[in-house]
């Protein structure tokens, strides 16, 4: 052989060698209707952009198939707002039995595989599966035919349109396992942000009935600890001056009718005036003062009905008031409320009564307290509703306007749960996978309830003892006709 030949024929293989592209990979040979396909896809590992599939069909004794009518799909399903991606791939015949499907990826992740290869005679052969961008290899498997006659043998049980299966040694390498639903006595716990208030049925508001001028202070500030009977203030005014007067004339009254035939005629009148005095909250001690003393108090002590801490004070020395004028709030403080706010789709499960436990953000201490009542009206900004819970507070560790955690202990049933990890959810709808055994799965529509820890209740669509995938269902929903299935639905 010349040396021209020779560089010709080094030329050639190199042409040849360079549009052969990237390697493929491990070549895929399934059996499908009594014809053979041996599938491959270059590169190794598909890439986001242009790749290939090598298909070889085959009959039965192994020959190769010319002018076979081959398709093939590369698809991404749509996944929430993002439309699905992909379709037919431009699939040509390079010699007898030898096909190219060549396709472009437009992204990263998972992509779904199917091809059919129908003979010059005989039925139809199809294949699925999937491809994954970075990862090597194709995973595939035969699928049933349009001949129900002809179909798969080891796919004939296939009666639910979702159902699929898989390999049991793939199950094994992607780390699939199974459980199943139980009943179990669930315990739910909802959490809460609150905050302390003063308890509403408890607070004293001082005010007078009458007009007047303060004169001396005795509690002068916001926060000051009071004592019930204790003097907050003195005040000088024209009306309960003139209503003094009166009571010393009247026990005058009295005394003189006494010494007549008529002992009791003036009676009515000292009760008249001493009640007078009484609505104009003038305490009894004051009243039996002015009458021993016998003459009118100009700066008349006005005293705590309750015992607490000053929360509001609206005077100072030489201020004029107006009748029912506001002028101390009292808190009494052994007992405090604590409001949280819950969800509307948790009010179902509060009730008053119901055990919960109360802890402070920047505290060790912890308070078992119930809820003492859930307020009617709902916030329709944040869609929450109040519950009020009361917890005495004798050492004051409660004060008001403090923020608290608040777990309220929802009471224990026996539900139906399975694990957080088997639940997958599809827009509104929910679903788990069930195990049918030998490598089949379907997915199975579920309503859930509570969760509680890594539980959830499964309100309907299962049964106790049904099993079910409980690790990698992302995995099987990735390979599995869910959505195709969904669509059937």
């Amino acid at each position: 052989m010349s040396s021209i030949v020779r560089l010709a024929i080094a030329a050639l293989v190199a042409m040849v060698a360079g549009s052969c592209g990237d390697p493929a990979s491990e070549p895929v040979a399934l059996r499908s209707e009594g014809t053979r396909l041996v599938v491959a896809v270059e590169p190794a590992a598909p890439r986001v952009g242009a790749n290939a599939l090598s298909i070889e069909v085959r009959d039965a004794s192994g020959e190769p198939v010319a002018g076979a009518a081959v398709e093939a799909r590369v698809v991404m399903h749509a996944m929430g707002t993002m439309p699905a991606m992909g379709g037919p791939a431009s699939v040509r015949e390079e010699g007898p039995g030898r096909y190219r499907a060549d396709f472009d990826l437009a992204m990263g992740g998972t992509w779904r595989v199917e091809i059919v290869a129908t003979p010059p005679e005989g039925s139809a052969a199809r294949v699925e599966g999937s491809l994954t961008v970075g990862t090597e290899g194709l995973r595939l498997e035969s699928a049933q035919s349009d001949a129900g006659a002809h179909a798969d043998p080891e796919h004939a049980h296939e009666a639910h349109p979702a159902e699929f299966r898989f390999p049991s040694g793939r199950l094994q390498r992607v780390g699939v396992k199974t459980g199943v639903a139980e009943r179990r006595t669930l315990r739910s716990t909802i959490r809460a942000v609150g905050r302390v208030i003063a308890e509403e049925t408890t607070l004293e508001d001082v005010s007078l009935k009458v007009r007047g001028w303060v004169e001396e202070i005795a509690v002068d500030a916001v926060g000051d600890p009071v004592q019930m009977g204790a003097v907050l203030f003195t005040v000088y005014s024209p009306e309960l001056y003139a209503a003094q007067e009166e009571y010393l004339q009247a026990l005058r009254s009295q005394q003189r009718a006494q010494a007549t035939s008529s002992p009791d005629r003036a009676d009515y009148l000292v009760r008249s005036a001493r009640n007078r005095l009484r609505l104009w909250d003038v305490a009894d001690s004051e009243i039996e003062r002015i009458a021993r003393a016998g003459e009118p108090m100009q700066h008349v002590p006005i005293r705590a009905g309750v015992s607490g801490y000053v929360v509001e004070k609206n005077l100072v020395e030489g201020s004029a008031f107006q009748p029912g004028e506001r002028l101390y709030r009292i808190a009494p403080l052994t007992q405090v409320w604590v409001e949280a706010e819950v969800y509307e789709y948790e009010l179902p499960l509060v009730r008053a009564g119901q055990a919960a436990t109360v802890t402070l953000p920047f505290s060790d201490d912890s308070f078992e307290a119930r809820i003492d009542y859930v307020y009617p009206t709902l916030d329709p900004k944040t869609r929450t509703a109040r519950v009020r819970l009361a917890i005495p507070n004798a050492d004051l560790v409660l004060r008001p306007d403090m923020y608290a955690n608040v777990q309220v202990h929802v009471e224990r049933r026996e539900r139906l749960v399975v694990p957080q990890s088997a639940v997958l959810h599809a827009g509104e709808r929910s679903f788990v996978f069930r195990a049918l055994g030998e490598g089949r799965f379907r997915p199975q529509e579920v309503r859930v309830g509570l969760r509680s820890g890594d539980d959830v209740e499964i309100a309907e669509g299962l049964e106790a003892g049904d099993a079910i995938v409980t690790s990698g269902t992302f995995l099987i929903a990735s390979e599995s006709r869910l959505r195709a299935a969904l669509e059937q639905w």
